[in-house]
C-alpha cells in the first residue's frame, strides 16, 4: 500500500487527486491532508480517506476542525508550521498542490524526506529551482510534474535524450479573454475574469489565466524543470486544450502531447508513475473535434510573457519577486484596488525595483532569502498598487 500526503487537499487539483484515490480503494494509505477555509470539506475527505493528520491553514479554524472530526481519531493540527510538520511524516507520494510561495517549505520539508514530490504548485520552481533541484538531488527525492504542460513534456520526454531537444511548446488556451480587443482589457472586471472557456479552476489561477501570468509562471518552470535555455522555450495559444505541450527534436520531429482539459490525466500519470493507469478521462474523438487552432500570443497584449523572459535572464532571486508581485497584485485587483492590466505594470515596477537593490546586494539562494526577499517584494507591490489606486 502506497503511503500519501496530500498538500492543498480542498483545492480543485487536490480534490481531483481525492477523486482518483477513491477510485481505487486498498491502493493507497492516506497520511496527511492540508486545507484552507473549506474545514467541512478537509473533515468529509479526511474522513473518508482513514487520513491519519487533517491541517488547516487558519490558526483560528482549529477547534471547529477537531469538532468535525471528533470521535474519529484522526489528529488535527493548525497553521503554517503544522503543515510543514504534516509534510515531514513519512510518506512515499506527496501532492503538492497549496496555492502560492505558501507550497515551497512543505515542498521542501517533503523532499528532505525522500519522497516523491508530485509537483502542482509551479511557485515552489519559479520562486527558488535551484533550492528545490538541490535538495531533491541531496535526499534521493524525485520531482513529478503535476501542471497538464509540464507533465506533456515530461512524457514526450520518456526514453529520449536531453541533447537531442531543440525546443519546447507550451500551449496556452488564451484565458477569458483570449478574443477580446486591446483596448477592452483596461475595463475587465473581476467576475469576468474568473471564468475560464475550458478549464475548471480555482479563482486566483483562472485570473492568472485571463493575464497569461500563469503561462509566465510555467515558461520559469520549464526551465528550471528540464534544464533548457529560455530561448528553446515557446508559447503557442491553442484554444482547444487539447495538446497540452510538444517537444521539437534536432531531425525536425514535434512529439505532442494530446489529451482532454482534465487535470486527472496529469495527476493520474504521477500518481501511478512509472506505470500507466485507466483513468476516468474523456477519449478524444479526433474526427468530432476536426482540427486544431493555434496563434502565436501577442507580447504586448500579455506582457507577463515578456517579464517572464527577462526573469529568467536576471536569475538569482528574481523569480521569487516576480511570483510576490504578480501575487499581491492579483489581490489588489481581487479587491477592486487596481485594474486588470495594471498588474502587470505593479510587477514590472516591483522587478525594477529590485534590479536596482540586486547591484548591492545578491544574495544566495536559501530559503530564509527566498522568505525575506518575497515578503519585501510583497511590500513594494502594496505601495506601488496604492500609487496606482490614489
Amino acid at each position: 500500500m502506497r503511503r500519501v500526503t496530500i498538500l492543498g487537499a480542498t483545492g480543485s487539483i487536490g480534490q481531483n487527486t481525492i477523486d482518483l484515490i477513491r477510485r481505487d480503494p486498498g491502493a493507497f494509505d492516506v497520511v496527511a491532508l492540508t486545507g484552507g477555509a473549506n474545514i467541512a470539506r478537509l473533515a468529509e475527505d479526511a474522513r473518508a480517506l482513514g487520513a491519519g493528520l487533517a491541517v488547516t491553514a487558519y490558526e483560528d479554524r482549529l477547534e471547529e476542525l477537531r469538532a468535525a472530526l471528533s470521535g474519529t481519531g484522526i489528529e488535527t493540527a493548525a497553521g503554517a508550521e503544522a503543515i510543514r510538520e504534516a509534510a515531514t511524516r513519512p510518506a512515499d507520494w506527496v501532492m503538492s498542490a497549496i496555492v502560492g510561495a505558501a507550497g515551497l517549505a512543505p515542498g521542501l520539508a517533503a523532499l528532505e524526506q525522500g519522497a516523491t514530490l508530485a509537483l502542482a504548485n509551479k511557485e515552489s520552481l519559479v520562486c527558488a529551482g535551484d533550492l528545490v533541484l538541490r535538495t531533491a538531488r541531496a535526499h534521493g527525492a524525485r520531482i513529478l510534474p503535476v501542471d497538464s504542460e509540464h507533465s506533456a513534456v515530461f512524457q514526450a520526454l520518456v526514453g529520449e535524450d536531453m541533447a537531442a531537444v531543440e525546443r519546447v511548446v507550451i500551449t496556452a488556451s488564451g484565458g477569458a479573454f483570449r478574443d477580446w480587443p486591446l483596448e477592452r482589457l483596461r475595463g475587465a472586471t473581476v467576475a469576468e475574469a474568473s471564468s475560464h472557456p475550458n478549464w475548471d479552476m480555482g479563482q486566483r489561477i483562472t485570473i492568472d489565466s485571463a493575464s497569461m501570468f500563469n503561462k509566465a509562471m510555467e515558461i520559469i518552470e520549464a526551465k528550471e524543470l528540464f534544464g533548457i535555455q529560455p530561448d528553446q522555450i515557446e508559447v503557442l495559444v491553442h484554444p482547444e486544450s487539447m495538446i497540452h505541450a510538444m517537444v521539437g527534436f534536432v531531425d525536425g520531429a514535434l512529439m505532442a502531447h494530446v489529451g482532454p482539459p482534465d487535470m486527472r490525466h496529469a495527476i493520474g500519470y504521477a500518481l501511478y508513475w512509472p506505470e500507466r493507469r485507466g483513468l476516468p478521462v474523456e477519449r478524444l474523438d479526433l474526427a468530432k473535434i476536426g482540427q486544431f487552432t493555434f496563434r502565436a500570443p501577442d507580447e504586448g497584449r500579455y506582457p507577463a510573457l515578456r517579464l517572464a523572459r527577462e526573469v529568467m535572464t536576471a536569475g538569482g532571486l528574481a523569480g521569487a519577486v516576480f511570483n510576490a508581485a504578480k501575487e499581491r497584485s492579483l489581490d489588489h485587483f481581487i479587491a477592486g484596488r487596481i485594474g486588470f492590466l495594471d498588474m502587470a505594470a505593479v510587477v514590472e515596477t516591483v522587478l525594477e525595483r529590485y534590479a536596482g537593490l540586486r547591484r548591492n546586494d545578491d544574495a544566495a539562494m536559501t530559503l530564509d532569502n527566498v522568505l525575506l526577499i518575497d515578503h519585501l517584494a510583497r511590500e513594494w507591490a502594496d505601495e506601488t498598487a496604492v500609487k496606482k489606486a490614489g
